[in-house]
């Protein structure tokens, strides 16, 4: 596998093109999604790719699918690339282009909502409570501070948005639209998901801030997790032993591309739109040793590829 992919083209219909994943058809029952290095940040996609960006999420989402099928079943099938071809011939001459980035997956009806579980005030959260005293919409206690664990963990959906930033709702929006099975449903699967993961997560020196997971309906009702889960793209990873209330945290995902940007936006050099600036060598390199860090410490291995 090439350390850098910035997408990926195989002899397969190409259902979507997304800021991050390449999705394929492979039969009515299975699709074929694959990872890239590429990289967004201020709801604009970069010029530069993040090396093993791609295979550290297809890798971790692979490990945490086999983890938790007890706690919900997902859409997982494969992310082994031999695996793969032999399930799917039309690929046989591409199975170094899908080592490590590729996942095998069973075909659902998608729910078309995020389903946010956050356990501490961070981000967007943190921005509407200091600012409104709640979470979308919903009053939270007062007195709390910026990264303040939330006990119990809350559910705060959010719509899908297909560019720009997703909106958070209400749990009573959530409901209206779906119905209020379906919500429970999710509500319920959502929060068994965060925490088992948090919980394995905290055994490894990671706390899961918060982090946001995707349902779909299989053919016969079951509901099931899909696309990612539990990886830095979905989830606020912050190291436990650098963990400080009232503060921002150090995190395992791409800060240092964040930061650089922010500061770039800061100083006037960039007005948040494309096209975007060049990133510096060293934040690529920095971006790419946090991922591949979260993925050591949550499996206990080092990334390993072809």
């Amino acid at each position: 596998m090439t350390a850098v992919v910035r997408e990926s083209r195989l002899p397969l219909p190409l259902r979507r093109r997304g800021k991050v994943r390449e999705v394929y058809d492979v039969d009515a029952d299975t699709l074929l999604l694959v990872a890239s290095d590429r990289v967004s940040a201020f709801d604009v996609v970069l010029d530069e790719a993040v090396p093993f960006k791609g295979a550290v999420l297809t890798q971790l989402s692979a490990f945490w699918f086999g983890r938790l099928r007890d706690v919900v079943p997902s859409h997982f099938l494969s992310a082994d690339a031999a695996d793969i071809v032999r399930r799917v011939p039309a690929l046989a001459r591409h199975e170094a282009a899908l080592a490590g980035r590729a996942l095998l997956a069973r075909r659902t009806e998608p729910v078309p909502f995020e389903c946010v579980v956050r356990g501490y005030l961070a981000g967007s959260a943190w921005t509407e409570y200091r600012d409104a005293g709640t979470l979308a919409g919903e009053p939270l206690p007062a007195g709390l501070v910026e990264s303040a664990r939330l006990d119990p963990p809350i559910f705060s959906p959010a719509t899908k948005a297909e560019t720009g930033h997703d909106e958070n709702v209400t749990y009573r929006h959530l409901a209206a639209a779906l119905g209020d099975a379906l919500a429970a449903r999710l509500r319920a699967a959502s929060r068994a998901l965060y925490e088992a993961g948090r919980a394995y997560a905290a055994t490894r020196g990671i706390i899961i801030a918060d982090t946001k997971f995707e349902f779909g309906h299989a053919p016969d009702g079951t509901l099931l997790v899909i696309d990612e889960i539990l990886t830095p793209d979905s989830s606020r990873f912050w190291p436990a032993d650098r963990y400080v209330r009232g503060t921002s945290q150090p995190s395992f995902d791409k800060q240092p591309l964040r930061d650089y940007l922010a500061g770039l936006r800061h100083e006037g050099r960039w007005d948040g739109n494309p096209p975007p600036p060049p990133l510096p060598r060293e934040v690529v390199e920095a971006t790419s040793h946090r991922y591949r860090e979260a993925y050591r410490l949550l499996t206990g291995r080092p990334l390993s590829l072809p």
